[in-house]
């Protein structure tokens, strides 16, 4: 049994309009973390998709553990429609993965990269959802991915799995839904003129402004005509 074991979480997708939010999980013994950061493992953001699909293969070989979690957006909607806010949606989706990989441990440091400005509270919320405490420490910080090789992996892990969710939509609904994230001008213009189109689809995250106000500007252009 190795001595430290330390489990990164991170996510990827909390942003778009289109397409779901994915979070993982991912376990590391010391040398493995040591490996790792020898590789060049660090938060996805900073790497080619050539590389960090080539290390996430390398991740999933090494990792003593790791889990995936994803939600699409008729479940981030239907959450929001609980009064469920998105920072609790992930730190209810953090407390599924630990209790998955928590299993016959004897001690964990838990590292993950808080969404919350209030990191004390949305560590509290997790921790409420958690089924076993006690082998556990659990620590959450802001920039958590660049700063831990766990939480790195992770990352590379969650945003590979929004990767292959991304490419699958694009053969169902074409190229032109872009990144999903509204800051994408293909993604705008894709949401204004298929916003009807694929209203029951399950594409869209429709309690998003960016959703909001592409359906109320359509509707205005429906009452002009």
């Amino acid at each position: 049994m190795p001595t430290q074991l330390t489990l990164g979480i991170d996510d990827a997708g909390r942003g778009p309009v289109i397409g779901p939010m994915v979070l993982a999980g991912c376990l590391l013994d010391e040398a493995t973390e040591t490996e790792l950061r020898r590789l060049g493992v660090r938060d996805s953001k900073q790497l080619t998709p050539k590389r960090r699909a080539f290390l996430e293969k390398i991740i999933r070989e090494k990792a003593e553990a790791f889990e995936i979690e994803v939600i699409n957006p008729v479940d981030i909607d239907g959450q929001g429609k609980k009064g469920i806010n998105l920072n609790q949606v992930e730190a209810i989706m953090c407390s599924k993965i630990i209790d998955k990989i928590n299993k016959g441990y004897k001690k964990i440091k838990v590292v993950i990269d808080c969404p919350s400005t209030n990191i004390n509270a949305w560590r509290d919320y997790v921790k409420m959802n958690i089924g076993n405490l006690s082998n556990l420490d659990v620590i959450c910080e802001h920039k958590a991915d660049q700063n831990h090789v766990s939480v790195s992996a992770a990352s590379i892990l969650a945003k590979e799995e929004r990767e292959r969710r991304m490419s699958k939509l694009k053969k169902k609904f074409g190229e032109e839904i872009g990144s999903g994230y509204p800051s994408d001008p293909t993604t705008t213009k894709f949401l204004e003129k298929n916003i009807i189109k694929h209203d029951k689809s399950g594409l869209f995250r429709k309690s998003w402004k960016t959703w909001q106000n592409a359906a109320a500007k359509t509707k205005q252009k429906k009452l002009e005509f």
